[in-house]
């Protein structure tokens, strides 16, 4: 889904082929060569990925003037995806859109221009609290009666918070409080309502506010009011403000990318002779999520080492042994692949990251590879015990002996709202959170110390 005005480049190359049509009977048989040859470029003879952008699947079409044989080989020359991963849906909730960029090179912004505005105004907006936190609870109670009172919208808040036991025994919150739209995670579907997502908390309210959307997500502010807040920027002693700032429009926005992951239980058949695999099932999925931080495959209670294979593209790539591997995106690879050894990757770099936990291999270094890849993780046949594989830390479930993962990148980003800009602030969260590259600076020596040193 793009932003209306937004064309593709395969778009323009069909316009101008349409331009060309009329001229093309009266021009010159040289002429009339050059317009063949750009209907058949158009036509995806020179195009990687014909389904109109990054990520488009590759669809049949008629090339003229050319022989059958040439039509197969070049059928066979043809990717079903694209490397760079598919093109983000710019379309945020029912309201919000990335704002189009018209000097834009091949119509792939520039993420450091990227801008939110709103296509209608903003009127529903989704508080997401830590729980159990009471320190929490006077900030929730000022932002939801800001929102309420002075800006007239409408929020959401889960059911559990609204019965909280120090909500419930304030009198003077109690108007705000039956004003509140509840929800309850699982049972209703709120995706077509909400435009916008506040977080109050720290790195985890965000990762759950990316657990409720798995199709489009609003555009998320996150509040740094948690023990580490790696992924929220903003501070609260100028909510008012901020929150001004984004429902105006205009508003820096990071796309962190996240990774549709598929479970797919059943009979899973290796091909011995070139190593790729195929499922007997035709409909095999048991479970599909939108993962923004990581997908780890370990050993779970057993004392053996997990033995599981690493697919790439339907290829065995290797063999992991140790305590597990991780399937990490840019966002999560300053989480738990920061931990292991991984380097820590900018958000808006496309890729995904393998880093195996403690495996049992001296080379077996992390790796980075194309965002458009589809990598698959399944018990190696020589496995001597079960594997369990989580989501974001939830939705742990074990992989027996058949089963298989699938792990792709998801067009579903989550739209991450900036505080000072989407470079300053990952560099400001290394050092505050993270306390990266921190010693003690190396003193200046004195002139008097330099001749010391020359005389002996």
């Amino acid at each position: 889904m793009e932003c209306p005005g937004e064309n593709r480049p395969d778009q323009m190359a069909a316009e101008e082929l349409s331009r060309g049509g009329a001229e093309n009977q009266k021009s010159s048989p040289k002429r009339r060569r050059d317009m063949r040859r750009s209907r058949r470029r158009a036509n995806g003879a020179d195009r990687v990925c014909p389904g109109g952008g990054p990520g488009g699947h590759a669809e049949s079409h008629d090339v003229s003037e050319t022989s059958e044989s040439s039509t197969k080989k070049l059928d066979k020359c043809r990717r079903a995806h694209f490397l760079h991963g598919p093109y983000p849906s710019t379309h945020f909730g029912p309201k919000a859109c990335i704002l189009p960029n018209p000097t834009s090179i091949m119509h792939i912004q520039d993420p450091v221009s990227q801008r939110l505005v709103w296509n209608k105004p903003a009127l529903n907006v989704l508080v997401i609290r830590k729980i159990r936190d009471e320190n929490l609870l006077e900030p929730f109670k000022e932002l939801c009666s800001f929102l309420i009172q002075e800006k007239g919208l409408s929020v959401y808040v889960e059911k559990k918070v609204v019965e909280d036991g120090a909500l419930v025994a304030d009198e003077s919150f109690c108007s705000i409080r039956r004003q509140l739209c509840t929800f309850r995670e699982g049972f209703d579907d709120i995706s077509d309502c909400i435009d916008l997502i506040v977080c109050l908390g720290g790195d985890g309210t965000l990762l759950y506010a990316s657990s409720l959307f798995q199709g489009s997500v609003p555009p998320v502010m996150a509040f740094h009011l948690g023990s580490l807040g790696f992924l929220t920027p903003f501070k609260f002693e100028s909510y008012k403000t901020e929150v001004d700032k984004v429902l105006a429009g205009n508003a820096a926005v990071v796309l962190r990318s996240r990774l549709k992951v598929k479970v797919l239980k059943g009979s899973l058949q290796r091909d011995q002779e070139n190593g790729s695999v195929t499922h007997t099932h035709t409909n095999p999925v048991t479970l599909q999520l939108q993962v923004l931080n990581e997908v780890v495959v370990d050993r779970g209670p057993s004392s053996y080492l997990s033995n599981v294979d690493l697919y790439l593209d339907g290829r065995l790539i290797t063999s992991v042994q140790g305590d597990g591997v991780i399937v990490s995106t840019p966002t999560g690879s300053t989480a738990y692949a920061a931990a292991a050894g991984a380097s820590m990757i900018h958000p808006n770099v496309p890729a995904i990251m393998v880093t195996p936990i403690c495996p049992h291999s001296l080379s077996f270094r992390p790796i980075v590879v194309p965002a458009g890849v589809e990598l698959m993780i399944a018990l190696s046949p020589d496995a001597r015990n079960t594997a369990w594989v989580s989501f974001d830390g939830r939705k742990r479930q074990e992989i027996q002996h058949g089963d298989s993962i699938k792990i792709t990148t998801s067009c579903y980003p989550v739209p991450s709202l900036c505080c000072h800009g989407l470079v300053y602030d990952w560099f400001e969260s290394l050092a505050e959170c993270l306390h990266w590259n921190i010693r003690k600076k190396q003193t200046h020596l004195s002139d008097a110390s330099d001749s010391t040193d020359t005389d002996t």
